[in-house]
């Protein structure tokens, strides 16, 4: 009965929502996704699109969503276990790298920031060069201001759950 339902009301309901937004996308790949989206929704509305094929359907989705489930478990127990390490580090850099990483960014941010109004200041014909070059720059500090990002919000994380937090 639920399958049957679902093949009546939900799957078109949602593939008509995917579609649609899909069709806002000005791009080849999301056009011809929309449209087939269209073509599988009609086939479920008019029947050829049978209650047990989508029940088959969700069933294959329910397996990968466990598997993927898996795979992050395992990933999580790994990190897990590496920080656990670090904490129980005897060695103070090992168990202070965050906050030495972060304070390494922050003084390497301040430094480069400071010569570049420096030298714009300085040498202000020169302004849109030295802008320019700071544009190669962006890959290294979109790196390094993402771990450091991922390290702040670990260790916010860490805090929460030594003060007895969730």
């Amino acid at each position: 009965m639920i399958p049957a339902l679902l093949a009546q009301i939900g799957l078109p309901l949602l593939m008509k929502a995917v579609g649609a937004g899909l069709e806002t996308i000005d791009h080849p790949v999301a056009k011809t996704a929309a449209e087939g989206l269209k073509q599988v929704g009609d086939a479920v509305t008019k029947g050829d699109v049978t209650p047990a094929q989508i029940a088959e359907a969700n069933r294959h989705s329910e397996r990968m969503a466990e598997i993927e489930l898996s795979r992050d478990r395992g990933i999580l127990t790994t990190i897990n276990r590496t920080i656990r390490a670090e904490v129980q580090s005897e060695d103070a850099f090992v168990r202070r790298w965050r906050p030495s990483f972060g304070y390494a960014v922050a003084l390497t941010w301040i430094m480069t920031m400071g010569s570049i109004a420096a030298a714009i200041i300085l040498t202000p014909l020169q302004a849109p060069a030295i802008i320019a070059a700071l544009v190669n720059t962006s890959p290294i500090w979109g790196i390094a201001l993402g771990v450091l990002g991922v390290s702040v919000v670990k260790r916010s994380a860490d805090k929460k759950i030594g003060e007895g937090g969730a």
